[in-house]
C-alpha cells in the first residue's frame, strides 16, 4: 500500500508540472495569436494563465504593445523598470520611441533614447530630430557624414536629409553624386527622391528618368541631336549607359565612346567606372582598361573592391597594391584586403611588409586567417581546448533568464524569437560564460546556437563546439558511400543549415543540406530512390542521402574540385563553370572573384570549415591552400549531366 502511494505521488510530481507547462504554453501562444489578430480582449483573458511561465514577460509585452497601438502607453515605464536590460524591454522601448517620434514627442525621445543598448538607424534619426529641435546643429554634421552611404533612409531620417539640403550643407554636385550611388546600388526610386532636391532647372524630367533607368538602350536610341545642352540631359545619359552596362558592358562602352566628346570629364569618368564594375563582375578582359578610363573618379566601396578583384584575375599585383592602398582605412582593414595587400607586397619583393600584414590576421579562424598562417609557414590547427565547464558554470548558464526564455522559444518551435533572445543574452559574457552557454545549447541539441556561441570566444576556445559534427551515424557513412571527404561534407552542412533539420531558406531549400525541391526530385530520380516525395526531404537520412549524392554528381561534373563544387552547390553548376578563367587560376582568387556576394562568402567558409573538421577528425594539421589548389581553365566542354540542376 505504501509503495502504491509513493508511486502515485511520484507520478503526480512528474505529471503536474508537465500539465502546468502545457497550460502555460497554450496560454502564451494564445496571447501571441491574439496580438497578431488585434484582439486585445482575448489577449487579456489569457494573460493571467501565463503567470510563472518563462515567457510571461513577453505576454505582458504583447498587451502593452496592443495598448500602445491604441495610444495608451501609460503602463510601459513600469514594465521597462521591471525588466531593465532584457531583450523584451529593449524592443518595447524601441516601439515606444517610434510611437513618440511619429508624434514629435521630443522630450520623451531625449529621455528614453540613451537607455537603448542597440539603437537602430530610424531611432537614431528620431533622436537627432529631437536634438535639432533644441537647436543642436552639430546633428547636421552627423547626418552629412552618411550622405553617400545612407542610400535607403528610413522615414525618420528623411526630414534630416531635407534639412541638410535646405540649409545648404550639401550642394547640387553632392545631390547628383548621391543619386549616382543609388543608381549604382539599383535603388532607382531612391535616386529619384534625391534628384527631387534639385531646383527645377537642374532636375531631370521624371518620365525620362524612368525611361533612362528602365530601358536605357531605348532612351539612347531616341536621344535628340542637342542632348548635351543641359546638365539634366547629360545626367540621364549616364543613367541610361549604366543601365545598359548591367546587361552588356561592351554595348555600353560603345554607346559611351560615341558620346564622350559631349560629356564633362567627371561625367564620363563615372560612366566608365560603372561599365568597369559590371565588366569586373563578368570577368571581362577589358575590365582593367575601362577602370583606367574612369580616371580618379570617386568609387563606392563596392566598386573599389571589384577593381581589386579584377586586378587579381589579371594577376596585376601592382594594381592590386595601389587599389587597396587607395581604399578608406575601414575598408582596407578587412581581412581579405589585408591578405591581398600582403600578397601584392610579396609579389613585389617587399616580404617583411607582407609578413607584417599576414601577422595582423594570422590565427584568425577564418579563410584569410588560414591563408595568412600558411604564408607565414604556420600550420592550421585548433588552439588548445579550454578546460571543461564546471558544475557551477553550467548552472549559472541555466540560470540566465534570457537563455531560459530562448530555450522555451525553441521548445515551442519559435526559432526566430529564440535566436534573438539567445543572442541578446550573450552580450557582455566572458569566454567561460560563452562556453557554458554553448554547452547548454549543445545539450539541448540547438546546434546552431552552440556553434555561434562558441565562435564568439576570444582567448579560451573549444573547437569541438565551434565545429560540431552531429548526425555522424548518417553523414559519415553516406560520405564514404559517395567517396566524399567527410570534412568537406560537414564543412558544407555547417554553412548550409548549422545542422538544423527543419531549416528552410527564403527560396525554399530544406533540411540539413538545404535541398531545393527541384534538385531533390532530380537527384531522387537519378539515384533510383523509389516512393520519394518532397514531404520526406527533412527526414535526416533522406536529406543526407540526396545531398551527398548531389555533391558527388557535382564533383564529377566539375573536375572533382571542391571549390568549384562548393560554388555549384550554392549557385548552380553552370555558374560555377562560367566563373573559371581562360588560364589556370589560384583557388583563392577564384573564390574571391565569385560575382555573387552570398556564394563568395559561402565558398570561403565551407573551405575553411573543411580544414578544421579535417584536423578534428584526423588529429593532424590540414592545408587550406592544398584544398583550394588551382582551378583549371574553362574547357568549353559540356557537363556530363547537362540537366544537372
Amino acid at each position: 500500500m505504501k509503495l502504491r502511494l509513493l508511486f502515485a505521488l511520484l507520478v503526480v510530481s512528474i505529471v503536474c508540472p508537465l500539465q502546468a507547462e502545457e497550460r502555460g504554453d497554450r496560454a502564451f501562444l494564445a496571447t501571441r495569436d491574439a496580438l497578431k489578430n488585434g484582439k486585445l480582449d482575448q489577449l487579456e483573458q489569457n494573460l493571467s494563465a501565463t503567470a510563472g511561465h518563462p515567457l510571461a514577460a513577453y505576454a505582458e509585452n504583447y498587451r502593452l504593445r496592443a495598448l500602445l497601438g491604441r495610444n495608451e502607453p501609460s503602463g510601459i515605464p513600469d514594465f521597462l523598470a521591471a525588466h531593465d536590460g532584457s531583450y523584451v524591454a529593449e524592443k518595447l522601448r524601441a516601439d515606444w520611441l517610434r510611437w513618440a517620434g511619429k508624434r514629435g514627442a521630443w522630450d520623451l525621445i531625449l529621455a528614453e533614447y540613451p537607455k537603448l543598448q542597440a539603437a537602430e538607424t530610424d531611432l537614431t534619426c528620431y533622436q537627432q530630430q529631437a536634438r535639432l529641435n533644441l537647436g543642436e546643429t552639430v546633428v547636421l554634421d552627423e547626418i552629412a557624414s552618411q550622405w553617400l552611404t545612407l542610400l535607403e533612409p528610413p522615414e525618420a531620417c528623411q526630414p534630416l536629409l531635407a534639412h541638410l539640403v535646405n540649409s545648404q550643407r550639401v550642394n547640387h554636385d553632392a545631390i547628383l553624386t548621391r543619386a549616382r550611388r543609388q543608381i549604382e546600388a539599383n535603388r532607382d526610386s531612391w535616386a529619384a527622391r534625391s534628384l527631387a532636391y534639385l531646383p527645377d532647372s537642374l532636375a531631370p524630367n521624371s518620365q525620362r528618368f524612368a525611361q533612362a533607368t528602365k530601358s536605357g538602350m531605348a532612351f539612347l536610341a531616341k536621344q535628340s541631336g542637342n542632348w548635351s545642352a543641359s546638365r539634366a540631359e547629360r545626367e540621364l545619359t549616364l543613367y541610361a549607359i549604366q543601365q545598359v552596362a548591367g546587361s552588356d558592358p561592351g554595348i555600353a562602352a560603345d554607346q559611351l565612346t560615341q558620346r564622350e566628346s559631349r560629356l564633362q570629364a567627371d561625367e564620363k569618368h563615372w560612366a566608365w567606372s560603372q561599365i568597369a564594375l559590371q565588366a569586373a563582375r563578368r570577368h571581362l578582359p577589358e575590365t582593367i582598361d575601362w577602370y583606367g578610363k574612369a580616371g580618379n573618379t570617386p568609387l563606392s566601396d563596392e566598386n573599389r573592391q571589384w577593381k581589386v578583384r579584377a586586378a587579381l584575375r589579371a594577376l596585376d599585383w601592382a594594381l592590386v597594391r595601389r587599389s587597396i592602398e587607395d581604399m578608406p582605412a575601414e575598408l582596407a582593414a578587412r581581412p581579405e584586403w589585408i591578405y591581398w595587400l600582403g600578397r601584392a607586397y610579396k609579389a613585389g619583393g617587399r616580404t617583411s611588409q607582407a609578413d607584417a600584414l599576414f601577422g595582423r590576421i594570422s590565427r584568425q579562424a577564418n579563410f584569410y586567417g588560414n591563408l595568412a598562417d600558411e604564408e607565414l609557414g604556420l600550420t592550421i590547427t585548433p588552439p588548445p581546448r579550454a578546460r571543461s565547464i564546471s558544475t557551477e558554470e553550467a548552472q549559472a548558464a541555466r540560470d540566465v533568464p534570457g537563455l531560459s526564455r530562448a530555450l522555451t522559444f525553441f521548445r515551442l518551435d519559435l526559432r526566430l524569437e529564440g535566436v534573438r533572445e539567445w543572442n541578446w543574452s550573450l552580450r557582455g559574457m566572458n569566454d567561460r560564460q560563452l562556453l557554458a552557454a554553448a554547452e547548454l545549447a549543445r545539450q539541448h541539441q540547438i546546434w546552431d546556437r552552440a556553434i555561434n556561441t562558441a565562435d564568439r570566444t576570444q582567448h579560451e576556445h573549444d573547437y569541438s563546439l565551434r565545429f560540431l559534427a552531429p548526425y555522424g551515424d548518417q553523414v559519415r557513412p553516406a560520405a564514404r558511400e559517395q567517396s566524399l571527404d567527410d570534412a568537406w561534407v560537414y564543412g558544407l552542412m555547417r554553412q548550409e543549415s548549422r545542422f538544423i533539420t527543419s531549416a528552410r531558406s527564403t527560396v525554399g531549400a530544406s533540411g540539413l543540406m538545404q535541398l531545393m525541391p527541384a534538385t531533390a526530385k532530380w537527384v531522387a530520380k537519378k539515384i533510383g530512390l523509389r516512393d520519394y516525395s518532397h514531404s520526406r526531404v527533412n527526414d535526416t537520412e533522406i536529406n543526407v542521402l540526396l545531398g551527398t549524392s548531389y555533391m558527388r554528381l557535382v564533383m564529377e561534373n566539375l573536375d572533382n574540385h571542391p571549390v568549384l563544387a562548393s560554388a555549384a552547390y550554392n549557385a548552380g553548376p553552370g555558374r560555377a563553370k562560367r566563373w573559371r578563367a581562360e588560364r589556370p587560376l589560384e583557388g583563392a582568387i577564384y573564390a574571391e572573384t565569385i560575382p555573387f556576394s552570398e556564394t563568395r562568402d559561402y565558398v570561403k567558409k565551407v573551405m575553411s570549415n573543411a580544414v578544421y573538421y579535417s584536423t578534428l577528425f584526423n588529429g593532424k594539421p590540414d592545408s587550406l591552400k592544398a584544398r583550394l589548389g588551382t582551378v583549371a581553365p574553362t574547357s568549353g566542354q559540356a557537363m556530363k549531366d547537362a540537366d544537372l540542376p
